[in-house]
């Protein structure tokens, strides 16, 4: 899904599994964005967020213009879409997008190894920068460097699957203002090892874990099988919800530490 030209293939794949995340992400990720750009951090400018596995720029589309999910369901899923080329789906949507954008947008850069992902994202307007550096195995390198001086928020949905510490740890070591960091994680991946390295850098981690969100079905039995497994043992009870079909996340919140 993640090496396609443009989304189509990503929102078709997931429809059926009711894949709905981003949903639930939308209004967090725009009072958090909002109370971050509000904060002054002592540097000039607003501070820019940074979406981490950003794959097609959901997250961004969300954030910054008047649409849901269930509107970009039926529009990459439509007949009109199935019978344009990515680079007319790409005009399209930059006109789409530009129509919609709210007052309050804010800069949003991508991080995905997915490269085809992000250069669409680009394409279509969402992401006011794109990086495909693969930080769980290199550096980030000059250009990426760079950009982390402008970022103020980083945000995360599903990939807590992918990425590791390693990730968070080669961010945290280039910025330069402060960063807040909203991650939702599902309850199959342990959030403990990227919180103690999100400590290291001074940010506190707030959690509650009795409030979860749901992801997506499962695609067949044996993935609701393993999660359920993944669930206990972190010690998590599945009971009315990985038992019942769907993946579920656990919003996890990071700020600098009171004495920071």
């Amino acid at each position: 899904m993640y090496v396609q030209p443009d989304p189509r293939a990503y929102f078709t794949r997931l429809a059926p599994l009711g894949y709905e995340i981003p949903h639930h992400a939308q209004p967090v990720f725009r009072q958090l964005a909002a109370e971050r750009a509000a904060h002054d951090d002592g540097r000039a400018g607003v501070p820019v967020v940074l979406d981490l596995c950003c794959s097609y720029g959901i997250n961004a589309a969300l954030l910054n213009h008047d649409v849901t999910l269930a509107e970009l369901y039926d529009r990459y899923t439509s007949d009109t879409a199935r019978r344009m080329t990515s680079a007319r789906l790409a005009e399209w949507d930059r006109e789409f997008y530009a129509e919609r954008r709210r007052p309050d947008a804010l800069r949003v850069y991508g991080l995905d190894i997915a490269a085809p992902a992000v250069r669409y994202a680009r394409e279509a307007g969402l992401l006011d920068a794109g990086f495909t550096d693969d930080l769980e195995r290199v550096p980030p390198g000059p250009e990426l460097r760079d950009a982390l001086g402008e970022v103020g928020l980083i945000t995360l949905t599903g990939g807590g699957s992918y990425i590791t510490e390693r990730t968070f740890a080669a961010l945290l070591g280039q910025v330069r203002r402060p960063v807040w960091v909203s991650a939702f994680v599902l309850r199959t991946v342990s959030y403990e090892p990227v919180a103690r390295a999100l400590a290291a850098h001074g940010l506190h981690t707030t959690t509650d874990v009795s409030r979860t969100y749901p992801q997506r079905r499962f695609t067949d039995e044996r993935e609701r099988r393993h999660a359920i497994e993944a669930v206990r043992a972190l010690g998590g009870d599945p009971s009315g919800r990985e038992e019942e079909g769907h993946y579920h996340s656990v919003l996890y919140t990071s700020r600098p530490s009171p004495m920071r």
